[in-house]
């Protein structure tokens, strides 16, 4: 299957330079690492493109350390990236936990190669011979052994589970703490518009006058006048259109009894 590049498209071989990898110096089956300079639209500040190689083929069970110990036999590495498939990657966060923050590596992995100087970086695209990936120096764990350490990495220790626990609790018991003591002093203090925050304790008591809380309240006053001659505004005009209707019903009640009144007047006895 052929690579995959840096935008998820099939790779062409003729873009890369093939570096051969060894496992071990005992031989066995090679692989093949392939490099290029990083090419990117929007160019990262922890990645620049003059320096920067990008890596496919990363067998799983290489680490960080063993890339940089491989590249550092160009040039001087300054970081290294290991990533699940080609892109910025994620955010760099610090981790907030040990136990639960673990992501095992499930396959081979593409990797971005920072170096010191331009000239590191070209000399890692010359013809390479092959590189051992765990030499007997520094043995890269493979294998079985590499599955029996992923799974004693997966037991958690209880007492050390605890403690992070325990320290999570007591920051969080900080935290609560000094929300509460803000909110405290908060209480009974008017804000820009002086309105003041009452809570279940009730309120504080007065604080001193100032200048400027003469001000806000003179201002306050201000506003709950013009907010009450607004309101009288429309009580009466309710009042005058109410006053006004009753008018017209009088008069249409005047004109009816008149009518009524006609009527009977009109009304002849016819026996016969």
């Amino acid at each position: 299957m052929a690579p995959r590049g840096e935008d998820g498209a099939r790779a062409d071989t003729a873009g890369f330079t093939v570096i051969p990898a060894l496992l071990s110096g005992s031989g066995g089956a090679a692989r093949q690492l392939l490099v290029k300079p990083h090419r990117a639209r929007e160019a990262a500040a922890r990645r620049p493109q003059e320096r920067t190689l990008f890596v496919l083929n990363l067998p799983p069970y290489c680490t960080q350390e063993s890339v940089h110990r491989l590249f550092s036999q160009c040039g001087t590495v300054i970081s290294v990236e290991l990533q699940d498939k080609p892109g910025p990657g994620p955010k760099s966060e610090a981790k907030k936990s040990k136990f639960f923050s673990r992501k095992p590596a499930e396959g081979y992995r593409v990797g971005y190669v920072v170096f010191k100087s331009p000239a590191d970086m070209k000399s890692a695209l010359k013809p390479q011979t092959p590189w051992i990936l765990s030499p007997s120096e520094h043995p890269v764990t493979t294998g079985l052994q590499k599955w029996i350490q992923d799974y004693r990495c997966n037991i958690t220790d209880t007492e050390a589970l605890q403690k992070e626990v325990d320290d999570f609790m007591k920051k969080h018991d900080q935290r609560v703490a000094a929300m509460e003591a803000r909110a405290g002093a908060e209480d009974g203090v008017p804000d820009e518009e002086g309105w003041v925050k009452v809570t279940r304790k009730g309120r504080r008591p007065g604080v001193p006058r100032t200048e400027a809380r003469n001000l806000q309240a003179v201002q306050r006053e201000k506003r709950k006048r013009q907010q009450r001659e607004l309101l009288n505004f429309y009580s009466w005009q309710q009042q005058d259109a109410k006053r006004e209707h009753i008018a017209q019903l009088r008069k249409k009640f005047e004109e009816d009894k008149q009518k009524i009144a006609l009527m009977r007047a009109e009304r002849k006895f016819k026996p016969y």
